[in-house]
């Protein structure tokens, strides 16, 4: 598989096999803080009674971690790299604020076929 020049490779391993590491650039940080609205804190809270999933707040950080993520890649692309190894996606509160914020983490390189 050749590496084109449109195709960028995000992995959460150190390593990606059949490409070599020719160059380290160093970490790169996507970040997305995120708030639901009343309307959806209030069907957040009516569906967390029932128990189970809270899917009002599903698709938000879904949403929240690609936005991480393709921040991180273009931060990425940015240094001149065509992948990034040993990505890592952490969320945390923010004090009492009601906003999470979502990071993605990981190492920008160069990589080449073996």
């Amino acid at each position: 598989m050749n590496l084109g020049k449109t195709d960028f490779i995000v992995v959460t391993t150190p390593t990606i096999a059949g490409y070599k590491i020719k160059k380290v650039l160093g970490m790169v940080t996507g970040l997305t803080p995120r708030t639901r609205g009343v309307g959806g804190v209030f069907k957040a809270s009516l569906q967390a009674l029932k128990g189970g999933e809270v899917k009002a707040f599903t698709s938000e950080i879904e949403k929240a971690r690609s936005e991480a993520v393709e921040r991180a890649i273009e931060k990425a692309k940015e240094m001149g790299a065509n992948a990034i190894i040993g990505m890592d996606v952490e969320t945390s509160d923010i004090g009492q604020t009601n906003v999470t914020l979502l990071s993605a983490t990981g190492t920008a390189v160069i990589i080449e076929s073996e």
